[in-house]
């Protein structure tokens, strides 16, 4: 039988057995009630008569006139009362006796009509008793009806409170157990429903989906093991070093490159979190410092007595279940590229940079003295042809020879052999210094520079000379794209726990997807006119960072450029 029919026959017929108590007990107590309504309407009420009667008759002798009157009225109300066998008789003797008494009082008269009263009387309480056993037998009859039902839906509700439960919690519970099983993947798993059709139709569906999933385990399996096989073969072939670790830091993957690197065995590592690996291991500990945020300097590891530069890359590894948005951190994957080969390329750039900036450095010097040479008069007249071409030979080589000073700093920079002199420096005399530089350029385009101040007491770590050439190329590149009688506004104020330079200029600005680039090396904004290297604001972004400073640039198009950079202030100490 299905569930569903034995919860409709259990409940309708408690349902159908509650109704017909409630009928039962209604036509009980209505029929209980009509009896009563009858001993008190029929036989009480003649009774009541008889003896108002009684009472009448004992006062005719005093107030004749208002007994005979009340004599009559229940007399009267008695005549409309005849609900017993022998009542009526007994009324109308009554009232024969009463009339034939008025007419010839006597005490034998007087006796009748007592003797009637006492019959009226005894016929009503012979009827009430009557009544009253029929009331009782009717109220027996409704106990028994009452108590016989209420126990039977007792019996029925019983039942169903300790079966119908257990009944259908047993089977979800063990559908919920089997369940859980085929989650942690136990495909073996089987449940078997007794009783209920729906149940069983339940479960021959599970065991169907169950024996679904271990066919398909059994045919991927395999499958799994070769792709797994694969890709360690793939991670190991790698020549970047590579460590998976999952949500809690177990390392469960590493190939042959990061083991070579970090000097450790397999066998010791996996399975152990990076945190216990690290106490012991230097890389490992330094992997783990960058583990949110990458380094973004190369890390230099010596191997083979050989220094090798290696790029560290952390990639997440995170699932998106079927249906919910928020994807699930399982993991992280330290890549260690190696840069090493780049790096030597680096350094024999720089290296041939520096030599080559050198090298040229005094055979421009030397061109440039001897165009000095021929334009002094002692040597003879120039034309305006050859005086033209001669400070065009000049111009180029100062040119060239600015071009070389910029190399031999980027490679001084790169090589790490720049020499800062960190020192107490004013705000104010570096900004008067780089002003006082550059003046004679401004002249030349009728540009007004104007220095504000917002704090004259304030001194910052710096090195004076560097700051002022990056102040100075500031200045430069601000007076080149400013039109024609423009003024350029320098400001030193006071930003947190540093000081804030702002160059800004009235040009044509630049776009703001150009604002990481622009301090790149030899990069320069499309459309400008390209007379520079591209060096300058590179250099410069060294220059102040090796100071613990930070550099930027806001600007929009035609709306013109502020170029700034940040110098840690002198904490003052309180007395």
């Amino acid at each position: 039988m299905k569930l569903k029919t034995k919860l409709t026959l259990g409940v309708g017929l408690l349902f159908l057995l509650i109704v017909l108590l409630s009928v039962m007990g209604s036509v009980y107590i209505n029929k209980l009630k009509t009896d009563t309504e009858k001993i008190l309407t029929a036989n009480y009420n003649s009774i009541e008569f008889s003896k108002n009667m009684l009472l009448a008759l004992d006062r005719i002798s005093t107030d004749r006139a208002i007994a005979i009157q009340d004599f009559r009225k229940n007399n009267a109300l008695q005549e409309k009362n005849l609900t017993e066998f022998g009542e009526k008789e007994a009324t109308q003797n009554l009232s024969l006796h009463f009339n034939d008494y008025l007419k010839n009082p006597g005490p034998e008269k007087e006796k009748l009509i007592r003797e009637d009263l006492v019959r009226i009387m005894t016929l009503n309480m012979k009827g009430i008793e009557r009544k009253s056993d029929i009331a009782i037998i009717t109220a027996e009859n409704a106990t028994f009806w009452i108590v016989s039902l209420g126990t039977v839906c007792f019996l029925i509700a019983f039942v169903l409170l300790f079966n119908l439960p257990q009944t259908i919690a047993e089977p979800i519970s063990q559908l919920t157990f089997s369940i859980k099983q085929i989650a942690n993947k136990n495909y073996n798993e089987r449940v078997h429903f007794k009783g209920s059709e729906e149940f069983s139709d339940l479960a021959e569906s599970f065991n169907i989906m169950a024996e679904k999933l271990q066919e398909y385990e059994s045919s991927t399996l395999s499958k799994q093991l070769m792709d797994k096989k694969r890709i360690e073969t793939l991670v190991n072939n790698m020549h970047d070093a590579v460590i998976g670790l999952d949500e809690n830091y177990f390392i469960y993957m590493i190939n042959d490159e990061a083991l070579k690197i970090t000097n450790l065995h397999k066998e010791e590592i996996i399975g152990k979190t990076a945190h216990e690996v690290a106490v012991n291991n230097d890389l490992m500990r330094e992997l783990l410092k960058n583990i949110d945020f990458p380094a973004k300097e190369p890390i230099k590891i010596v191997s083979d007595n050989k220094e090798n530069y290696f790029e560290q890359e952390i990639i997440p590894i995170n699932i998106v279940k079927t249906g919910e948005k928020e994807r699930k951190n399982i993991g992280k994957v330290i890549l260690l590229r190696n840069i090493t080969p780049f790096k030597e390329l680096d350094f024999a750039k720089t290296n041939f940079i520096a030599t080559i900036s050198h090298e040229l450095k005094t055979p421009i010097s030397a061109i440039k003295m001897g165009v000095q040479l021929l334009g002094n008069q002692k040597f003879g007249e120039l034309n305006e042809q050859q005086k033209e071409l001669l400070k065009s030979i000049n111009e180029d080589g100062q040119r060239l020879l600015d071009i070389t000073a910029e190399l031999l700093n980027l490679s001084q920079v790169e090589t790490g052999n720049i020499r800062l002199h960190i020192e107490q420096c004013s705000p104010k005399e570096i900004v008067r210094t780089a002003i006082k530089n550059i003046e004679k350029l401004a002249e030349q385009k009728n540009i007004s520079i104007t220095a504000r101040y917002l704090s004259d007491d304030d001194l910052v770590w710096a090195d004076f000379d560097k700051t002022v050439w990056v102040m100075n190329n500031f200045l430069s590149n601000a007076i080149k794209y400013s039109f024609q009688d423009e003024n350029i506004d320098v400001t030193a104020e006071r930003s947190d726990s540093h000081m804030k330079f702002s160059i800004t200029d009235t040009g044509k600005g630049i776009e703001e997807k150009y604002h990481r680039q622009i301090f790149d090396r030899y990069f320069q904004v499309p459309g400008d006119h390209q007379n520079g290297t591209g060096l300058g604001l590179a250099i410069s972004k060294n220059f102040i960072e090796k100071q613990h400073g930070e550099i930027g640039v806001i600007s929009s198009p035609n709306q013109g450029s502020t170029f700034y950079f940040k110098l840690p202030l002198v904490q003052k100490t309180v007395p």
